[in-house]
Formats: structure tokens, C-alpha cells, sequence
């Protein structure tokens, strides 16, 4: 069995979320008919994903969301898989991977999958052609989240989108322990750098940034937290972080980890401020937290290291991982969230497509929410694997919660 097939086997034991949702599937078959167009990170759980959708009776259709990304052994193994096609490749240049993006087009997807809303982009701007022919789509992560909201202020979105990662079930698990657990690991396998007893600093304090300062505090290091939301800064400050602007963290960090969506977090007044040896990463979706260009233009490129870029600037080196691109799974060793995590998100995902195929052509384009069903289906299809056991309301208690005046 080769490398890719194997990966895939070892993600589908952790991911019994997703496996009782694909037996369902392959008795129903919802999607039946239908072509799905994704755009994720192509690896071992995002495969699991795709190969349920196929036992749905989609015809699916995938390609990378990152060009440093994709695994090219699980890509080819995805490839071997009945109703799958799958276009991406690793370390691809702007033209290549905008061209796997329309390959993924050229089937005229029903339902995209979007991870920061690439082929959503696309539909809606070279490819309007195929527009009418999408029932809806959902999308994986805050940036994309961001962009779609963007555009529905605008009206420019012409069909629904489920924001998967607005819901409990991706937040308070991807997003908090997922990108925690992930970047971190990324970080001590491409530098083999000690956590414990560093300054480091973390750009924002959303579920990304809230679940990456708890991971490196446990591991030893002391936490600083750089925001532009004043509740958040001060949900930092009570967490026991301590909490100031990047100009005056800039000169205080080992190591910077950047959790935003935005642009130019870390730019070109920071750098120089910066320690000798500082370590900088970007776990936000697009490469750009982190001004590379400033770097580029300004600085000496010392050396490349396996997923490594060293700068020169006033006699200091300062080292920018995975060309300052999603750490967790840009990284030559980056294997993303756990497999656990994933099997969550990937069930909301797989649950989201399936409503879409049934209810898309009947609103309007826009975002709208994870259904509440399909969030606490999931969550208890998770207990349920684990083996444990929650309470029920009584008819009692169901009476008091729905009373204005029972109790005063």
C-alpha cells in the first residue's frame, strides 16, 4: 500500500464522526446527481471528506486552498478513488494553482466546499458563466468567512453559504485546540526550538489566538497578546496574558505567531526592533499577517532551511517559517489540525453539503448559520463514540425554562 493510501487508512480509524455519517450517506445517497467542487488543503482527513461525499453519490471534484499545502502522496491516492478527481500539487506558482482552481470549475459544480474562498471568488468574478448553475456552497475558515460577509454587504453574493466555522462545534474545537495544538507542533518540528521559558507572541485573541496562548502557556512560555479589539485585549488581560501593541511587543518576542486574517500584522517598522534569532509564523489562512515583500525588499535572505527563511537586518538574523504561509500545514512536516479535530469539522462540512443539496435552491445568496440540528448532531454522534452520557431536561424543568413567571 502506498504512502498516500496508508495516511488515509491511519486518519479514518480517528474519525468515527465522519464514518457513521459516510454509512448513513451510502444508504441515502443525498447528493446523488450532483458535482461538488472543493478547494482545501489536500491531505489525509480532507480526503476522508471527499471519499464521503463520493459514497453520497457526489461527482467530486477537488484542489488545493495553499500551495504549500498539499501532500502529493495522499493527492494521488485520492485520485484512485471511485467519483473523486483531484487537480492539486504541491509547491505550484500563482498561474498553476489558478489553473486547478478552474479545472475544479470546468465540472460545473453544484456545491463548492471553500477553505478562504477561492472558488467562490472565482465563480463570481472570470467565471460568472457557471454561476447560475450552483445551488449553494460552505466554507471552512474565518478569512473565508470574512470575504463571503464582505460580499453579501456589497449584494454581490449570488447563492447561500453555510459558514461552517461560525458555529459552536468548529470554533470551540478547530479553531481553539486544532490550530493551538498544530501550529505549536509545526513550529518545534521545523525548528526543534524550546517552548518553555520563551516570550511569545500572539497576534489576536480570537478562538485561533485564545487556543494558541492556553497551548503555549501549558508548555512553559510566557504569553503575549497583541490585539485591536479592546474586549478581547482585556479577555486576554483577565486570562493572565499580558496584552500591548505589536510595536512594543516586537522588540520583547522569540517567537511571533500570527492568528488575525488581516494584513501587515508584523510589518516593516517591527522587524527592526526585533531580537536576533526571532522565529516568525503566520497560522491566518493567507500569507499575508506577515509583510515577506517588506522583508524581501529591505533585507538579505541569509539562507533557506527546510521550511525556513532567514533575514539579515542590522546584524540580526530573524527566521520566517513556510515563506510566512499557514504554518500547521505549510511546513515541510506540518500535518495540520489532529485528526480528531478534523473528524468534527469534516462532519459539519459532509452534514452542511447534504442541506445544501436539499434546501439551497430555496434561499436566497447570502451566509447563513449552521443549522443548530446539524451542530448538535454531531455533537452527539462525538459523545456517543466516546461512550458518554449526558443528561435530558424533565418535563419539569422544560416547563420552568419556557415560563416568565414560575418561580417568583
Amino acid at each position: 500500500m502506498k504512502s498516500g493510501e496508508l495516511k488515509m487508512r491511519w486518519a479514518r480509524q480517528y474519525m468515527p464522526v465522519l464514518a457513521e455519517i459516510r454509512r448513513t450517506f451510502q444508504e441515502e445517497r443525498p447528493l446523488s446527481g450532483l458535482t461538488v467542487g472543493m478547494a482545501l488543503h489536500v491531505e489525509a482527513k480532507t480526503a476522508v471528506l471527499a471519499e464521503t461525499l463520493a459514497a453520497a453519490g457526489a461527482e467530486v471534484h477537488i484542489t488545493g486552498c495553499n500551495p504549500l499545502s498539499t501532500q502529493d502522496d495522499v493527492a494521488e491516492a485520492l485520485g484512485m478513488v471511485p467519483g473523486v478527481t483531484c487537480y492539486a500539487k504541491r509547491g505550484v506558482g500563482v498561474e498553476e494553482y489558478y489553473a486547478a482552481i478552474d479545472r475544479v470549475l470546468d465540472a460545473a459544480p453544484s456545491i463548492t466546499i471553500d477553505d478562504g474562498m477561492d472558488l467562490i471568488h472565482r465563480l463570481h468574478t472570470t467565471r460568472r458563466e457557471l454561476l447560475d448553475s450552483v445551488i449553494g456552497g460552505c466554507e471552512e475558515t474565518t478569512t473565508g468567512i470574512h470575504r463571503l460577509r464582505a460580499m453579501t454587504k456589497e449584494g454581490e453574493l449570488r447563492f447561500p453559504v453555510i459558514a461552517v466555522n461560525d458555529t459552536p462545534m468548529k470554533r470551540f474545537f478547530d479553531n481553539v485546540h486544532g490550530t493551538g495544538e498544530s501550529a505549536l507542533t509545526a513550529v518545534m518540528a521545523t525548528t526543534n526550538a524550546l517552548i518553555a521559558g520563551k516570550q511569545i507572541v500572539v497576534a489576536g485573541y480570537g478562538y485561533c489566538g485564545n487556543g494558541l496562548a492556553k497551548k503555549a502557556h501549558g508548555l512553559g512560555a510566557r504569553v503575549i497578546v497583541t490585539e485591536v479589539d479592546a474586549r478581547r485585549a482585556l479577555q486576554a488581560h483577565m486570562d493572565g496574558y499580558e496584552v500591548m501593541g505589536m510595536d512594543e511587543a516586537a522588540a520583547r518576542g522569540d517567537l511571533f505567531v500570527t492568528t488575525t486574517g488581516n494584513t501587515s500584522v508584523i510589518s516593516g517598522r517591527h522587524f527592526p526592533k526585533m531580537k536576533h534569532g526571532a522565529i516568525l509564523a503566520n497560522a491566518g489562512h493567507f500569507n499575508v499577517e506577515i509583510d515577506i515583500d517588506w522583508l524581501e525588499n529591505h533585507t538579505e535572505a541569509t539562507e533557506d532551511r527546510d521550511g525556513i527563511r532567514t533575514y539579515c537586518i542590522g546584524g540580526k538574523a530573524l527566521h520566517v517559517l513556510a515563506e510566512g504561509r499557514l504554518v500547521n500545514l505549510a511546513t515541510p512536516k506540518g500535518m495540520g489540525h489532529p485528526i480528531e479535530v478534523m473528524d468534527l469539522s469534516f462532519a459539519l462540512q459532509a452534514l452542511c453539503t447534504a442541506h445544501i443539496a436539499r434546501h439551497g435552491s430555496e434561499l436566497e445568496g447570502g451566509v447563513y448559520e449552521v443549522p443548530a440540528a446539524i451542530d448538535e448532531q454531531v455533537a452527539n454522534l462525538k459523545l456517543g463514540s466516546l461512550g458518554i452520557t449526558i443528561d435530558t431536561l424533565t418535563e419539569e424543568q422544560v416547563r420552568y425554562m419556557s415560563s416568565w413567571d414560575i418561580g417568583t
